[in-house]
Formats: structure tokens, sequence, C-alpha cells
């Protein structure tokens, strides 16, 4: 059965009066419910192409079906990229997921036509279906790129912010530690950073002088504290520095690794404010890119799905190539209901649609040659669906 959550497209042979199909049907399943009308009921023009040979078609209709997995994915993963630089805001995705600066719904349902000067029916079906698979695959490459190289841009401003944050343990001490907390150019004294957990703080006041020899008596320097820890420069001879290093590790004080550098501090500022604004440009740069690249592989996924129509309405109904499409919206509460509507209307169909009959013995007589090409489920109509977007 189809989903309920996707547009379903539906083609016939265009027998006796087209023009009063759409009216028709729209009358029906308005009686079913109100949700049906010309915003979720509407015509779609199939166009009469080129059908080309029996194999084909044969070849297309087996093809046509894993393309139209590949279209899907490309719109799918554009709306990810979409929701994820929008941070999920459905109200601000809902004005990006545009197509032609319109609404899914009104492009499908308010004048839908075959973009003939794109991919004009002159051409051979096999040829629009490459050039649709050449600028879906181009869109995707594209998106690839451009989101790689923003993930990485991202990443790095990420790593950077992040050394600014945390405790004092880990973060970045550039904007802590300033100039008059370092002993600088002596040839024998060094001053080390401790990081000690607030739980220690009477401990570390106690021991730091005795942890090694050659510490400098009342040298400790509370230089700044947070929730759990607090910061502390104290001033040691260089030869025992790495012993002190040791002793602070056994007593669970952790030595940071830092040296004091104007130059340091004024190169990290800089690479932060570049990395930001990269990253700003970046993202403006893809939503650009994702809200123009929605518009065309929805597009483009679209054109697929007409020639599924068209491909697989031959091999169903055969000659001459005139078919009728509609694209309707289903309500989701009424979705059964309607497609039985749908299948006793074209009914008459059965004759020539080649579904499978019951005959004497059991076995099934399948009037329709190709039908095992078929993958969906099978109907009178053919049918197709387009996912919804966004729920």
């Amino acid at each position: 059965m189809p989903s309920d959550q996707s547009t379903w497209l539906i083609a016939v042979p265009q027998d006796g009066d087209a023009e009063g199909l759409l009216p028709e049907i729209t009358t029906k399943l308005s009686q079913q419910s109100k949700a049906y009308s010309r915003d979720t009921i509407a015509e779609l023009g199939i166009p009469s192409f080129k059908t080309g040979t029996l194999d084909s078609l044969i070849a297309l209709s087996e093809e046509l079906p894993k393309q139209d997995t590949f279209f899907t994915s490309v719109v799918a993963k554009t709306v990810d990229t979409l929701r994820n630089l929008l941070n999920n805001d459905p109200s601000k995705l809902s004005q990006h997921i545009l197509v032609n600066e319109r609404a899914v719904d009104d492009y499908l349902f308010k004048g839908w036509k075959w973009n003939e000067g794109r991919y004009g029916v002159q051409r051979s079906l096999r040829e629009i279906v490459d050039l649709l698979n050449k600028e879906v695959a181009s869109i995707d490459n594209v998106m690839k790129a451009k989101l790689n190289n923003y993930n990485l841009v991202k990443g790095s401003l990420v790593q950077m912010q992040r050394k600014k944050t945390g405790n004092l343990s880990v973060r970045s001490l550039v904007d802590i530690v300033s100039k008059e907390h370092i002993i600088n150019e002596s040839e024998y004294l060094d001053t080390m950073i401790v990081a000690v957990p607030n739980n220690l703080n009477k401990e570390w006041n106690s021991k730091y002088e005795r942890l090694t020899s050659m510490v400098v008596p009342r040298s400790s320097i509370s230089i700044t504290s947070d929730s759990e820890y607090t910061l502390y420069s104290v001033v040691v001879f260089k030869r025992v520095r790495d012993e002190f290093t040791q002793k602070c590790r056994e007593n669970k004080f952790i030595v940071r690794d830092f040296v004091f550098s104007e130059d340091e501090i004024v190169k990290q500022k800089e690479e932060l404010a570049m990395a930001d604004t990269t990253e700003k440009e970046l993202w403006t740069e893809l939503l650009r890119l994702s809200r123009t690249n929605f518009s065309e592989s929805f597009q483009l996924l679209v054109h697929l799905k007409v020639v599924r129509l068209f491909v697989e309405s031959v091999l169903r109904y055969g000659l001459p190539s005139n078919y009728v499409g509609l694209a309707i919206k289903p309500e989701p509460k009424t979705t059964k209901k309607a497609l039985a509507l749908l299948t006793d209307h074209f009914g008459y169909l059965s004759p020539r649609s080649g579904r499978p009959k019951k005959v004497a013995g059991g076995n099934e007589d399948f009037a329709g040659e190709y039908q095992t090409l078929m993958e969906q489920e099978y109907y009178d109509f053919v049918l197709f669906e387009v996912p919804w977007i966004v729920n």
C-alpha cells in the first residue's frame, strides 16, 4: 500500500474525456474528506516522449528504481544539511525548503509542467534520463565537497573554542595567566602552573614546599579558581622541574604545560577570530547552496518520477503513448478509503493493465507480459510516490 506520508503520482491511458478526469476524482475524494481540494489534487502533465524500442524501455524500467532511490537520497541529504545548519528549527527550515521560491506543494499542485527548455522531449528517453542523472550526481558531488570543507572548519573552530572552556585542568591558559604570574628570563628559576582540585587546596598549601628540594618558599600564588580547580603558580629551580612534576602527579596535582608568550597570545586570538569568520562565511555559503540545490534536486526527482510513469505506462498499456497524470496528496486518516476509491474508479483498466487474475486450476494468467518488471505494489493504474520532505 502506498504511504500516507507521500504524494502519489498516478498515470492512466488518455481515453475519452481526459479533461473530465480531474474534477471527477476530486469530487469523489472530497466526498470522503474535506482535505481533498484543488490544493491537494492536480493534473500532472505527462509528455509524449519518444518510446524507442521495447528493449530500451525494459532496460530503463529495470534501471529507474535504483536511480529513483539515488535521487531521493540526494534530496533527503540536502534537507538534512539544511536542518543541521538551522539547528533543527522547523520555522526556519520551512523558509528554505522551497522549489523555485515556492512551497513544495505549490510546485506540484499549482501548474506543474515538464521543463521542456532543459529536457526537451525531442531527445530519447535514454538521453533524458542520462541528463537527469548527470545533474543530480553533480549536485551530490558539490554538496559533499562543500559540506566536508565546512565540517573541517567547524571542527577546527569547535576545538579552539573548547580550549577556552572546560575546567582549569584542561582549558587554555592564554587568557588567564598574565605576565606578572611568571618569572621570565631566569637562568635558574622556573615558574610552574598547577591545577589543584578544590578539595585538595589545604593539602597543596601544606605540601608544595616539601614535594621536592629547591622549591622557593612561599612562592605559591592563587591565580584563579572555578567550581572544580584552583590554579596556582609556584617557583622552582629548573633542575627539579621534572621531579616536581612527578611528585605533583602522585598527589593528584595537575601541572599545566604552559609557556608565557605575548606573541602566542596574539597568535591564538587571531587564529580564533579567523576561524570564527571563516566558519560564518562557509555557513552562509553552504546554506545558500543547500537551498538552491534542494530546489534543483527536488525538481529533478519529480521529472524522473514522470519518466518512470511514462515508461511503466507504455509497458503496461501499450501504444499510443498518451497518458493522463494526477498528483494526489493523501489525507492520512482516509488513505485506505482513497486508495480503494481509485482502485474502483480505474477498475475498467484491468483487462489492459496486466493485473493477475485467478483462473481454473489456481494458476495466474498474467495478461501483462511485462508485469514482472513492476517492483511496486500492483494496481490497474501506474503509481509512484514522492516522499513528503517535512511533515
